[in-house]
């Protein structure tokens, strides 16, 4: 009778939707890992309450690739600053800046840092800094196939919205309300 009924209660049991084969997971190749936006922690951080899941996922990953990715720093702060791990999200934010920077990515890293601290006046500068960048003789503005618009400078837009948004979350501010976009709020 008790192994009737703990059969049962397994099959009832909810399957965790934040489950992923963490092997599989560890084998992808970076671009398959963190630059397919159908795949990789991407697919996971879309899936509803499994945002935390997918912060710890990319910090295994970068551990487990035994390599400095900056980006990889950057995409688990962006995670953890939608999770309000606001200290968590800084320190990793932090551990993204390029020693040899030409494409405006520390100012955009010293706006995210301001925004998160509170801090309006570091934030402007920070977009400041951003705007000046001289564009590259050899850059060309376009669309990505993923829908990414390249445009100089570089996330100069995701500042604006910080801006734009200031004081609210960040989940909001980096691209979750149409106002901080730019665009008009829906009616």
């Amino acid at each position: 009778m008790i192994h009737a009924l703990l059969a049962l209660a397994l099959q009832a049991a909810p399957a965790d939707p934040c489950q992923v084969d963490n092997r599989a997971m560890m084998d992808l190749g970076y671009h398959a890992f963190d630059q397919d936006p159908e795949g990789g922690w991407r697919e996971l951080a879309r899936r509803p309450g499994c945002e935390a899941r997918a912060a710890d996922l990319i910090r295994d990953h970068r551990s487990y690739a035994q390599g400095r990715m900056s980006i990889l720093y950057w995409h688990e702060g962006q995670m953890r600053a939608g999770l309000d791990q606001t200290g968590e999200a800084i320190r990793l934010f932090e551990q993204s800046r390029k020693p040899d920077d030409q494409f405006g990515w520390n100012p955009y890293v010293d706006a995210t840092i301001a925004f998160l601290r509170g801090d309006r006046g570091a934030l402007t500068a920070a977009r400041e800094r951003l705007a000046a960048l001289p564009k590259p003789a050899d850059f060309e503005e376009r669309t990505l196939p993923n829908g990414f618009r390249l445009s100089w400078p570089p996330n100069l837009q995701v500042v604006d919205g910080l801006v734009r948004c200031f004081g609210r979350p960040y989940s909001e501010a980096y691209g979750g309300a149409p106002e901080c976009r730019g665009e008009a709020a829906p009616r």
